[in-house]
């Protein structure tokens, strides 16, 4: 098929499509991805695919990664979904295809023919692919971990009444001799960190929109943020403009998938955050000769067989057991209970890929919390029209459980009525239309209050929410600048929190003066954000390590995952209460002023610099002599856990990773444009001017104007 498309870069290297259709645009948009992000669309096929040992590296470590997404079979099942595409979404997706491997064609990237690795032809089930691994990585995956580390609990001691502290509302028919008799073949914290039982351990983000009732110029500002792993080059999102006649989009896409995830139209704006919906659920299964318990009888598991080839190794062959409930965990030719598990996306994609293409034509807020709510991975949407409109919208399966379930705690496999009922309607979940409020906040919090059922059990704390939602509140005639302004605040309310029972009790130092005296913000200068920090990890240590979990556990959850970054919110309601079983017997005043005498005796630093980090390049990972340019920085992450400007740092799978803003988005509808900054450039070429190019400006929030019209066309 012919597409008569022309694309070009602005000044700013941003790619423009011109097209007669949106079949052409999409063309556009994999052409671009192909040319621009060929490496991290290939790459990210490729773990997908789980041949990572068999194309590029045959490591134990690269084996591992191989076992997990053989174990996810995101690409299993997937010409089954293709058969509900449209001709029109068949006609956009070929057409998306075509485009990447056209420029696949042209060039392929040096790096794979280095490695010897040809790629095969984009295919739709590639799209349907990436769209799977996007709505689970780190967002989705973070639930589940949470409920292993509840199961993990149990075995090692923890005791009912201090679960029920830390995890409230949702134990629900949890039965903890069962729990306790699970063998788990995967745990969350390894058994190489030693669990010391004294007494009997997410990618978040930020979106709001203002009405123009609290505007200067009355028209509606809408603000993004989502915060991912910023220390990799390329960027996760690739920025694109594409154009029919008039009509026009603006946005964020995702190499490898066929959609404006974030951005505006001529009428409309839109934007996400992960919305911690509970889609994970674990059941327990009674295994025995290969089989497992329903009702009085044995049933036989289906089984999937998956050869994993090794460049110059041997195979390694690996079978899953299947059930209605999922992949199990563990080998039921062994006799006992084990855990099944089963995450309500895993055969998504053609329905979030139409509603996608409908948003093109999306006018207004209502059309658009139509169409972003039928999206089957789990965001919360922010909308706002040039009409004057704005709305809230969640979007995901969330499965339908019997009363008293709440999907966190596993049960029974081989009770009927645990099973999954279907799916709950998006009109259902959480959604606002035009709140009087004249705002509307996201970023992460707990929003089950405004649905008609509760996904989140476990949600981010509120604390950025908070702060935005206090700002907009206490303000009105809010212009661009000011949203700008927001992105970048370092203010941190749980860190006022604990400064108002820490204060009075300080220890008369030079340290506790730095405290004292502090504005609870995380500026870069700070020493006082880095004596809270060093006092806020002690308190945790003591109290859920010392007194609950041990001190080696704490240790690892802290610095080698995310569970003190994406669910705090619960460790803080019992380090912030007055009286708590967790703190054995003492008093909250006597534990808050001892863990300050011993952890404030440290020299004072600067914040920003225990915030430095390499931006390393996706495939190389700093093994190239820096000199090469392939990585950049260090660079130094503003903020904290609980400000708006979010800056994480911790470890995950033995490689330093980061949460901050990887990509900010303002738009005002005054004009038709939009104002971004990107963690990265447009380009994964290392010896392109586009490889990084917008790296300083995102650090140092100067934001680029990117208009549907751009004067300065250069051929990409």
């Amino acid at each position: 098929m012919k597409y008569n498309v022309n694309i070009y870069r602005d000044e700013n290297g941003v790619p423009h499509i011109e097209a007669e259709d949106q079949v052409g645009v999409y063309w556009g948009m994999g052409y671009v991805h192909g040319k621009d992000r060929g490496l991290q669309m290939l790459l990210m096929r490729i773990l997908g695919d789980g041949r990572l040992s068999e194309l590029l590296d045959s490591s134990d470590s690269s084996l591992e990664i191989d076992k997990f997404f053989r174990k996810m079979n995101w690409a299993g099942e997937i010409e089954e979904e293709l058969t509900k595409l449209t001709e029109f979404e068949h006609n956009i997706m070929d057409a998306y295809c075509d485009g990447s491997n056209t420029a696949f064609t042209e060039k392929t990237p040096w790096e794979f023919k280095l490695m010897g690795y040809k790629p095969e032809p984009w295919q739709k089930k590639d799209i349907v692919l990436i769209s799977r691994m996007a709505g689970y990585l780190t967002l989705s995956q973070s639930q589940d971990e949470i409920e292993k580390l509840l199961v993990e609990m149990i075995q090692e001691g923890v005791t009912k009444e201090m679960l029920n502290e830390l995890f409230p509302d949702i134990l629900g028919e949890m039965d903890i001799a069962l729990l306790k008799k699970v063998k788990l073949a995967e745990r969350f914290v390894p058994k190489s960190v030693i669990w010391d039982i004294a007494i009997p351990r997410m990618m978040a983000s930020n979106n709001w929109v203002i009405s123009g009732n609290k505007t200067a110029n009355k028209k509606p500002l809408f603000a993004n943020d989502p915060h991912l792993e910023v220390n990799r080059i390329p960027n996760v999102w690739c920025e694109i403009v594409a154009k029919i006649k008039d009509d026009y989009i603006i946005g964020a896409t995702m190499p490898g998938t066929s959609a404006f995830i974030i951005g505006r139209n001529n009428n409309l704006s839109w934007g996400a955050t992960y919305a911690f919906m509970d889609s994970i659920d674990s059941w327990v299964e009674d295994c025995k000769d290969g089989k497992y318990k329903r009702g009085n009888e044995y049933k036989k598991f289906k089984t999937r067989t998956e050869i994993i080839k090794r460049k110059k190794k041997q195979d390694v062959k690996i079978t899953f057991y299947e059930n209605e409930h999922g992949v199990l965990d563990g080998n039921p030719n062994e006799t006992g209970f084990y855990l099944a598990t089963k995450w309500s996306a895993a055969k998504s994609g053609v329905i979030t890929v139409r509603n996608f293409i409908k948003m093109w034509d999306a006018s207004t807020v209502e059309e658009g919390m139509e169409f972003l709510g039928q999206v089957e991975s789990f965001w919360s949407w922010v909308l706002a029209d040039n009409n004057g409109n704005i709305g809230f919208q969640m979007s995901g399966l969330m499965p339908k459980r019997r009363d008293g379930i709440s999907g966190f705690v596993p049960i029974p496999g081989w009770i009927k009525e645990n099973d999954w009922q279907g799916m709950h309607s998006y009109k259902d979940l959480p959604r606002v239309y035009n709140p009087e409020k004249g705002f509307f906040v996201t970023a992460n919090q707990d929003l089950n209050k405004y649905g008609n059922v509760n996904p989140s059990t476990m949600p981010m704390g509120s604390y950025r929410a908070d702060r935005i939602n206090d700002i907009l509140s206490k303000g009105n005639n809010f212009t661009k600048e000011d949203v700008f302004k927001m992105h970048f605040d370092v203010y941190s309310i749980q860190a006022e929190l604990f400064m108002k029972i820490l204060n009075p009790l300080l220890p008369k130092t030079s340290q506790g003066e730095i405290l004292k005296n502090w504005d609870y913000k995380y500026n870069q200068d700070s020493e006082a954000a880095y004596l809270f920090e060093e006092f806020y990890k002690a308190l945790y240590k003591e109290v859920f390590g010392k007194e609950g979990m041990g001190e080696n556990v704490i240790d690892y959850m802290a610095s080698e995952t995310g569970v003190f970054i994406d669910f705090y919110q619960n460790f803080d309601k019992i380090l912030l209460s007055k009286g708590s079983i967790w703190f054995n017997g003492i008093t909250q005043e006597e534990l808050f002023k001892k863990v300050a005498e011993t952890s404030l005796k440290i020299s004072p630093k600067r914040w920003g610099d225990t915030r430095k980090v390499i931006f390393k390049n996706i495939l190389f990972d700093e093994k190239l002599p820096k000199i090469l340019g392939f990585d950049k920085g260090p660079f130094s992450l503003k903020g904290g856990r609980a400000t708006i400007h979010q800056g994480q740092i911790y470890k995950s799978a033995n490689r330093l990773t980061t949460f901050s803003p990887s990509f900010r988005t303002v738009t005002d509808f005054e004009k038709n444009e939009t104002y971004t900054t990107i963690a990265g450039g447009p380009s994964d070429r290392r010896f392109s001017k586009w490889y990084s190019s917008g790296l300083e400006d995102w650090y140092n929030g100067n934001y680029k104007t990117i208009k549907a019209e751009s004067n300065i066309k250069n051929k990409i």
